[in-house]
């Protein structure tokens, strides 16, 4: 099995970005979609699982960053609209570890990978 792991930190204050909603969806080659895993973030911003990777399954990752930051009740000069961030990727190797790190911020987020 791969393992997928993420660690979300809070662009705003640097902060590890605790008990944020996620869902992790496998995206089969016909189009078929079929939920994986449906969790929160660890109280350090972290969340690990082992995954079944199929050939030519494609992934889709939804973290969801507009109830975070809503929730923070931080002062804002303008309008949040980023409500989720939504990341699409493969695993193509069914042993080894894919790592996405997240910076999320109101309106804007990073991620690449890291093994």
């Amino acid at each position: 099995m791969a393992t997928l792991s993420s660690h979300l930190l809070n662009g705003v204050d640097g902060t590890h970005a605790a008990q944020v909603g996620m869902t992790l969806t496998r995206i089969a080659a016909d189009g078929g979609r079929e939920l994986v895993i449906s969790a929160k973030s660890d109280d350090g911003g972290r969340l690990t699982v082992n995954v079944d990777t199929p050939a030519n399954a494609r992934y889709e990752m939804a973290i969801a960053s507009g109830a975070y930051f809503q929730a923070l009740k931080l002062p804002r000069t303008g309008m949040q609209i980023v409500e989720e961030i939504v990341i699409r990727f493969s695993m193509p190797d069914p042993e080894a570890r894919y790592h996405i790190p997240v910076i999320m911020s109101p309106n804007s987020y990073s991620c690449w990978w890291s093994e």
